[in-house]
């Protein structure tokens, strides 16, 4: 979904209240998708040790920084532009010191990786047979084929530790299909949440967390702007206030 309530200078600053997120070199900009699951995922206890798979522009990263002050964060970036963006965001904030940005593919980060997180959230690719942009950047940066859905599904629930959290954003199909096929790996919902652009559209993306324990159905909705596109929801607002400047 496009982004809105920050302050954007052209395209390539964007404006939050405690940070700026520098986004020229990243193929992917900032989005409603990223800093919705930035502000909805929750770690098991208060200073986690998380991992953000796909750093983009760093955002997610910044975003669970500033939520969990003790925290320690790792984010896994495949493009070296890109992770140098992140690079650059991250020493431009108080938190560089518990940030780390690493320049890799996720599934070789895994294979050698020896830490067990807390949280691992990930806004992935997610188109798989559309017709995909000539830009090659923002072609990995949308399409699965360099990271499936089962391969981050089965590095995550390897990574992840006993009490540990994987939260997605996905469109609905995709978010079904992948909930689906996170049983596979002994991965199961804790909570849901379904997001409505307004109340009388379909639902748009669907935000997951997924947990090697079983918990009861935890099915929240949301939706972002009031039915007359007045101004936004206060459950909307609410969510994401400590973020963005216009709330």
């Amino acid at each position: 979904m496009t982004q809105q309530n920050g302050i954007a200078m052209g395209n390539d600053f964007f404006r939050f209240k405690q940070f700026t997120v520098r986004q020229g070199g990243a193929a992917m900009k900032v989005g409603v998708d990223s800093v919705l699951l930035g502000a909805w995922a929750n770690a098991a206890h208060a200073s986690p040790l998380a991992l953000d798979v796909g750093a983009g522009t760093g955002l997610l990263a910044l975003m669970l920084a500033q939520r969990y002050p003790d925290a320690a964060i790792d984010t896994v970036e495949i493009d070296a532009e890109a992770c140098r963006q992140a690079i650059e965001n991250v020493e431009h904030t108080p938190w560089r010191s518990r940030i780390r940005v690493i320049c890799d593919d996720f599934i070789n980060y895994a294979k050698d990786c020896c830490r067990r997180y807390d949280l691992i959230v990930s806004n992935p690719p997610y188109f798989t047979a559309s017709l995909k942009p000539l830009d090659m950047k923002r072609n990995i940066a949308r399409h699965n084929d360099s990271l499936p859905h089962r391969s981050l599904l089965s590095e995550s629930a390897h990574l992840l530790a006993p009490a540990g959290i994987l939260a997605i954003v996905l469109p609905p199909a995709e978010a079904t299909t992948l909930i689906d096929e996170a049983a596979t790996y002994h991965l199961f919902v804790k909570r849901t949440l379904c997001v409505h652009p307004v109340s009388s559209k379909p639902v748009r993306r669907i935000l997951v967390e997924l947990s090697k324990t079983r918990y009861p159905e935890n099915l929240q909705t949301l939706c972002i702007e009031k039915t007359d596109h007045s101004d936004y929801t206060d459950e909307y607002k609410q969510l994401t206030k400590d973020f963005y400047l216009k709330f």
